[in-house]
């Protein structure tokens, strides 16, 4: 019964920072002396008065809004980036952990702000970080293994900074990626556009102009017609039919995201950019993982799960396995082809020398330079296949007008 009043007293107090936040709408004062209206998520009233004061605000009303209004914005990576940084300048400087956390919620978004907020009452209650960090929700594994390991070790500073670090990574390379399919994915937009304009009214005018003028027109030109009437006449079938082939990849979307990736991975030149970013993945997930003292068994069970790719998974998840069992590191690596002889050779050198900790963060630089060189590479192959899409696309549609046009002029003469 004693240790209610020590333990057990602790852990109630976390589970009650760990409740749920309320939506509530305000009323509130401003220090120039208007009144500003919002939607706020606060545990009570009260608490949600400290929020607003932390904005220097003064609550002046609040109405409790239903349950299922409230939705908390998703912790990006991003966030977390902001989040880590601040947090390894603070601690590492000697800022007590609750006071680190204050200034970090103040200086993060107002989106991310509630859940910054959540994690200082948890720990001011006593909880440990990365556990309140994991009640909170938003963080990955690798994340949160980071933190419990850093706080084994008392190098909460650090680990903070490796992630950020990572999370720099991370988000270069996946802008390196998006900015891979932009560029492809605006110009097929175009020519859809333009083809779908020229098919709907230009086709059908110009080849009814000529049919009227007594020009025979081939099959071809006037298949074409046909369809632009049609798209014209029920044109809100065509909207309703895009509508819900939308509605039906929203629905879908993991299905359908994985149906992507799989394509991903096997089409040429492509897959090599995806194996090259899933292997930056997890050499920066590697790198953190011994940085924060982490056996390398575990941290390859958290690399591991940080992947996708079927075969690079398999392979390293394989070699976690014997290397538990009591297999020679060097020997395993040998068999994980699905990564490059060069890294294979680095890796086993690393793992002799005792440097294992560096060779990842250097093949995680690495292999992020190589998605951007692949990836450079891909988009210079793209260019003469999105010119012969555009060709087939708006060529056949002007070719259906010329052929009937070249046909009468030939006549005419």
């Amino acid at each position: 019964m004693r240790r209610r009043g020590g333990r057990w007293a602790v852990q109630s107090a976390v589970s009650r920072v760990a409740q749920t936040n309320l939506p509530f709408a305000y009323v509130a004062a401003s220090p120039k002396g208007g009144k500003r209206f919002g939607v706020k998520q606060a545990r009570s009233e009260r608490a949600l008065a400290e929020q607003l004061k932390r904005d220097r605000l003064i609550l002046l009303r609040s109405w409790r809004l239903p349950g299922w209004m409230a939705s908390e914005a998703r912790f990006s990576l991003k966030d977390q980036m902001q989040f880590n940084q601040q947090l390894s300048q603070l601690v590492g400087r000697g800022v007590p952990l609750v006071e680190a956390l204050e200034v970090t919620s103040r200086a993060a978004r107002a989106s991310a702000r509630p859940r910054i907020e959540r994690i200082r009452e948890s720990v001011a209650a006593g909880a440990g970080f990365a556990d309140a960090c994991q009640r909170t929700g938003g963080f990955d594994a690798v994340t949160a293994a980071v933190y419990r390991a850093a706080e084994r070790t008392g190098d909460l500073a650090g680990a903070c900074a490796q992630l950020a670090h990572n999370a720099k990574r991370t988000l270069a390379v996946s802008g390196k990626a998006a900015t891979l399919m932009i560029y492809p994915a605006i110009v097929l937009t175009i020519g859809v556009v333009v083809a779908f304009a020229m098919l709907g009214w230009i086709v059908p005018k110009i080849g009814g102009a000529l049919e009227q003028s007594g020009v025979v027109l081939p099959g071809y030109t006037k298949a074409l017609m046909a369809i632009g009437d049609a798209l014209r006449t029920y044109w809100y079938v065509v909207l309703f039919a895009l509508l819900g082939g939308a509605a039906a990849c929203v629905a879908g979307r993991k299905g359908l995201a994985a149906v992507i990736r799989r394509l991903m991975r096997r089409t040429p030149l492509l897959k090599d950019v995806v194996l090259a970013q899933e292997s930056a993945r997890f050499f920066s997930v590697m790198g953190a993982m011994a940085r924060s003292g982490v056996p390398l068994a575990d941290g390859l069970g958290v690399g591991v799960a940080a992947i996708g790719h079927p075969k690079l998974k398999e392979q390293l998840g394989t070699l976690r396995t014997r290397l538990i069992e009591g297999g020679v590191l060097r020997k395993l690596i040998d068999d994980v082809t699905a990564l490059p002889l060069a890294t294979r050779r680095l890796l086993i050198a690393a793992e002799r020398s005792g440097d294992l900790e560096s060779a990842f963060e250097s093949l995680a630089e690495d292999m992020s330079g190589e998605v951007d060189r692949r990836a450079a590479r891909l988009l210079a192959a793209f260019e003469p296949l999105l010119l012969v899409m555009l060709f087939v696309m708006i060529g056949s549609l002007l070719l259906s007008i010329m052929i009937p046009l070249m046909k009468a002029t030939n006549q005419a003469f």
